[in-house]
């Protein structure tokens, strides 16, 4: 029996977890513990900022990362169900704060310990397979920060091809960005509904049943346009599948029940 210490872990929920799909949150924590992780989830977690940084808002970014420093104080790892969130931490957090700030140094701290949670399995953890089991074909969609901020590319289609029935069929440009990328689809809606609906083109040409990412706003606006154009094609998200957690709804999915109340509401 193994005397080392299981890795103390800080699960960061991010906004649109938290907001949109608990599931994912619930599925990275079953995926860390199963890992042999201790994981906490620090109620005080907020906003990473990253919206705030985008779009200029200097100050106000600083002011959340302040507040993200102290929250994740003192855990081994910190780790996100989000590639762009992870990023935010690891890639933009040291570079808000001036050299000499005591912040640049806290920042820098936290930004080594922090993860985005398929790479951590596999690259920190060495995870190799899962337990799960999926019967279907799936498509992988590689989000943007992830792939070109963490690396993000290898590491989800290592685990994937542990799933039990599952198929993967790549797209032929699963890298190009699906045109979320957080705030850029509000100033440049038009460009972004062009670029999802690519994205959406290239998705069904694989014939798969489900689209996978690493990011939940890609997976929404790809939901969105995939529902809008009538495809019976689900999207989820990558730790959902690998915790063996796809009982419920797909994104953008109502519950059965709503969706039973909904049907009764139309025969009448």
């Amino acid at each position: 029996m193994s005397t080392t210490p299981a890795p103390r872990v800080a699960l960061f929920v991010t906004c649109l977890v938290d907001a949109f799909r608990p599931s994912v949150g619930f599925a990275a924590l079953r995926l860390l513990e199963e890992a042999g992780c201790e994981v906490e989830v620090p109620a005080v977690q907020t906003c990473c900022g990253q919206p705030s940084w985008n779009s200029g808002d200097r100050e106000g970014a600083r002011r959340m990362a302040r507040r993200v420093v102290e929250a994740f104080d003192g855990y081994d790892h910190v780790v996100a169900p989000s590639g762009s969130c992870a990023a935010t931490v690891a890639r933009d957090y040291p570079a808000m704060f001036e050299p000499g700030d005591p912040w640049r140094a806290r920042a820098e701290a936290l930004a080594a310990r922090t993860h985005e949670i398929v790479s951590f399995l596999t690259d920190v953890l060495g995870l190799s397979e899962v337990s799960a089991r999926l019967d279907a074909a799936a498509t992988y969609h590689d989000s943007c920060s992830g792939l070109r901020a963490l690396g993000v590319k290898a590491q989800p289609r290592k685990l994937l091809a542990s799933v039990q029935g599952l198929e993967l069929r790549e797209m032929s440009d699963p890298e190009a960005c699906c045109g979320f990328g957080g705030t850029f689809c509000v100033k440049y809606p038009e460009i972004s509904g062009a670029m999802v609906a690519d994205k959406a083109e290239d998705i069904a040409a694989t014939g798969a049943d489900l689209v996978l990412a690493g990011d939940l706003g890609c997976l929404m606006n790809m939901a969105g346009k995939l529902s809008r154009q009538g495809r019976a094609i689900r999207a989820r998200h990558v730790v959902e599948v690998l915790a063996g957690m796809t009982d419920g709804p797909a994104i953008g999915e109502a519950p059965e029940a709503d969706a039973r109340d909904a049907r009764k509401g139309k025969a009448t």
